[in-house]
């Protein structure tokens, strides 16, 4: 009897891919979850930046585990790029889709989001089975 893995019928085994595949995927869960957050409460959307900003960490923390996980080794290195990755992409989507500048503030963000890939990178080598 065959094994299902997973709720796609493919496996995607580059480890860039995967990370970034679940951490949009988690951002797209986190994002959910706020909307209902903010619909079922009294909460404005300014004072929605602090849960934004956890949902990204998280986001970039399981995409850096699952990469490293893939990758086997050098957790730290994938984990950072996918961070890296998901920072110019969210940056591009909110450049575009807002019709915003660009500014050197917005760039600094891309450090934390290494940051947090990074470390999930790390520790997401250590789940790997050899």
């Amino acid at each position: 009897m065959e094994q299902k893995r997973g709720l796609l019928p493919f496996h995607i085994t580059h480890p860039l891919v995967s990370g970034l595949w679940y951490g949009f995927l988690w951002m797209m869960i986190g994002a959910l979850i706020l909307s209902l957050f903010l619909q079922a409460s009294g909460l404005s959307e300014e004072n929605l930046s602090v849960y934004t900003y956890l949902v990204h960490s998280v986001s970039l923390f399981i995409g850096g585990l699952v990469a490293g996980k893939r990758s086997g080794r050098k957790g730290w290195y994938q984990g950072g790029l996918v961070g890296v990755l998901y920072g110019i992409i969210v940056l591009l989507i909110s450049f575009l889709a807002l019709d915003s500048h660009l500014l050197i503030q917005d760039m600094a963000l891309v450090i934390p989001a290494f940051m947090f890939g990074a470390i999930g990178g790390a520790l997401g080598v250590n789940l790997h089975k050899s």
